[in-house]
């Protein structure tokens, strides 16, 4: 008797531990990952330097060959669609909760969860590209994690003038002699300090339809959203083709093309806001 006892109880424990192994290595439900592959057509990209021979080449449609050596963006404002047409905002107000930098250098950031979303099926994700006007403002004191995130001394995701963000940077090389290429984008300011107005709104808001309905509760979905960055020359919107020097047109670099030449790499990437509302993302997959 005394054996069996102790059996049953050898029993039971490992059965606890079984129970508990499985619970710790299962997603938490009622979060929803979203994982960002950022490719050049269907190629996930590879960063590399001026002269790399493992970087992620690309060729643009006026036959621009073009790659990579750093690539983020600011993901924020995110709202999830339910079936009936309901919208979950998710911290659309708070960067500290609501907002990450997109770095392909840092795996890690490249998963983005949602913490706690209301149990049910969705059909559709909104999200900005950048921070929507009303908090683009650089606010140590009231968004202290995001402040130190997009103020790193490696992701650098602030305009040196200190009055916003920058909502994507990107830094490579093209053409067969290795020419820098470096494009930064962000909104603009008018005016003098204290008297600011909006210039240029480089903000652009994502809306794309799920390839099939995340179901929140028992589950934890994952949501893929691809990044084409091959729409960074070769958009819906524009094609463009490269230059270097004093000219403004297509100038490959953010301190000589003017912030109206700026909006055709906006438009690029995040879409015109109008026909365009998806800009270089789509969905891969949903898995449930």
């Amino acid at each position: 008797m005394k054996n069996l006892k102790n059996y049953l109880l050898l029993s039971a424990c490992t059965l606890a531990m079984v129970s508990c192994s499985k619970s710790d290595d299962m997603p938490v439900a009622n979060h929803v990952t979203l994982h960002f592959n950022n490719t050049f057509k269907n190629t996930t990209i590879i960063l590399g330097g001026a002269s790399s021979t493992t970087a992620t080449t690309n060729t643009s449609a006026v036959g621009q060959v073009h790659h990579l050596s750093e690539l983020k963006y600011v993901i924020s404002n995110i709202r999830l669609i339910k079936a009936d047409g309901g919208e979950i905002p998710y911290h659309v107000n708070d960067l500290d909760k609501g907002a990450t930098v997109i770095d392909q250098a840092k795996q890690a950031s490249l998963d983005y969860v949602l913490t706690n979303i209301p149990s049910g099926t969705y059909k559709q994700i909104k999200f900005g590209l950048g921070v929507k006007q009303d908090v683009n403002t650089i606010d140590q004191v009231r968004f202290p994690t995001f402040y130190a995130t997009a103020g790193a001394n490696d992701t650098k995701m602030m305009w040196e003038w200190g009055t916003g963000y920058r909502f994507t940077k990107l830094e490579g090389f093209y053409e067969i002699d290795n020419k820098t290429m470096s494009i930064h984008t962000g909104s603009t300011i008018e005016g003098n300090e204290g008297a600011y107005t909006q210039g240029v709104d480089a903000y652009r808001d994502i809306t794309l339809d799920l390839t099939t309905v995340a179901i929140v509760g028992q589950r934890a979905p994952k949501i893929t959203i691809t990044a084409d960055f091959n729409q960074l020359l070769t958009g819906k919107t524009n094609t463009i083709t490269l230059s270097t020097g004093t000219g403004m047109g297509n100038n490959a670099t953010p301190n000589v093309h003017t912030a109206v030449q700026m909006l055709k790499f906006v438009d690029n990437l995040g879409g015109n806001g109008s026909s365009d509302v998806s800009g270089m993302f789509s969905i891969s997959k949903v898995e449930n």
